[in-house]
């Protein structure tokens, strides 16, 4: 009998999945797009049959977004949240991180708590002052799902909100289930080794700057590595992905933010990010966000790309807003295999006023202040790298221990 209960229950459950993908077309689908490989990634969202009997009769609260959904196909899907809704799976509250539940708040803006209009959910923000969610938002509950896409880099805040909520969760006795999504920039780890006194919610583990993992691994990471506060342990359940590997490319279907719109931005993320720390835009404000950078200051006769930030849906008030910008842009490069420096290193050597081009978000991002100075000094790209060798062979070492895939 139980089992003929769970049987239909999968059955109604692909077929509201068919039902519902065609109402939810993608129209933020990637450019250099290649989809042979990623086609055949089942991503944890759409291993159904491994996670519905866990939901069954619980009280469910879900950490989503608008990457959270189940995939019919390359361009359609629905979201996770009203799939498991329109099956009466008892979903208590959404937690919302950076960007907001449907993903169009700005970098850094504040998310307010409120009700989902399309489902009635309560929906609560964990970005802003509330960043690891409270006992009482969590009472109630006797499971949490985590369902976020990443990109791979440490300053990328999504895997600090996962820090949070398996802390919150484990003082509170209640498990989590983590439907892992593939990593974009999983096909290599390279970066400085964030040192703790620069700990903050853009970096909050010493790893470097690109890690190499999925959400799932990090998770069996945090753990096994005991940086939940009082070496807290958090009951984790990872549902794997089937044909994913760490050297597969993989194009995000839906924009994982508001700022990185395509395969070349996120691939480019993780090395222009360190712009946001000083007075070089990295395209916030135009439509090529991560993909270009340039400021008033930079020597125009060296950078002779031109572009004016402007207001838009993801950024309201983007850095040199409607001031001429000297740069390059980056748009025809090969796809990076490792970070890249030059571009930072060629932008500080032909500023004006090299005193005013670092601010103080730049060592939070970096994760120490070692590489200010060693820009500052003039050193090389590769004398700078060889600087971060000793502390990636020792982070690799440990990684090695939590990888779910090769």
């Amino acid at each position: 009998m139980g089992f003929n209960v769970f049987k239909n229950t999968v059955l109604l459950f692909v077929l509201v999945l068919i039902s519902c993908a065609s109402k939810a077309k993608n129209n933020n689908i990637n450019l250099n797009k290649n989809t042979s490989d990623t086609e055949n990634i089942i991503v944890g969202a759409n291993q159904t049959a491994a996670y519905m009997p866990l939901l069954k009769g619980k009280r469910i609260g879900i950490v989503a977004n608008q990457t959270s959904v189940i995939f019919k196909n390359d361009i359609e899907y629905t979201h996770l949240v009203d799939s498991l809704q329109s099956l009466q799976i008892n979903i208590k509250a959404v937690f919302a991180p950076e960007h907001g539940f449907r993903g169009t708040a700005d970098a850094g803006e504040y998310v307010k708590d409120g009700i989902d209009s399309k489902t009635g959910i309560p929906i609560v923000s964990l970005y802003g002052n509330n960043k690891k969610p409270k006992p009482e938002q969590l009472q109630n509950l006797d499971l949490v799902i985590f369902d976020i896409q990443d990109v791979g880099a440490r300053f990328y805040t999504y895997i600090s909100t996962l820090h949070y909520v398996m802390e919150a969760c484990a003082e509170q006795g209640i498990p989590v289930l983590i439907l892992d999504r593939p990593n974009p920039n999983g096909h290599y780890v390279d970066g400085p080794i964030l040192e703790l006194e620069n700990k903050s919610f853009v970096g909050m583990h010493p790893i470097p700057v690109v890690h190499g993992m999925t959400i799932g691994e990090y998770a069996q990471m945090i753990n096994g590595e005991q940086w939940l506060e009082n070496n807290a342990v958090s009951n984790i359940t990872v549902i794997k992905m089937k044909n994913y590997h760490h050297n597969l490319p993989y194009s995000l279907p839906i924009k994982p933010s508001p700022n990185l719109p395509n395969d070349r931005a996120i691939n480019l993320y993780p090395s222009l990010c360190f712009f946001e720390g000083t007075n070089v835009s990295a395209g916030r404000g135009t439509d090529s966000q991560f993909q270009i950078f340039g400021s008033p200051y930079l020597d125009k006769t060296i950078f002779n790309f031109e572009f004016t930030p402007q207001s838009n849906a993801g950024a309201k008030y983007p850095k040199h807003e409607n001031k001429m910008c000297f740069g390059k842009n980056l748009k025809e490069i090969n796809s990076l295999n490792e970070l890249n420096l030059n571009w930072l290193i060629e932008a500080y050597k032909n500023t004006e006023k090299q005193e005013a081009f670092f601010n103080s978000f730049f060592i939070k991002l970096a994760g120490t202040k070692e590489l200010q100075n060693q820009i500052e000094s003039g050193l090389s790209e590769a004398k700078i790298k060889s600087s971060w060798q000793e502390g990636l062979i020792k982070f690799k070492k440990t990684r090695e221990k939590y990888l779910i895939y090769n």
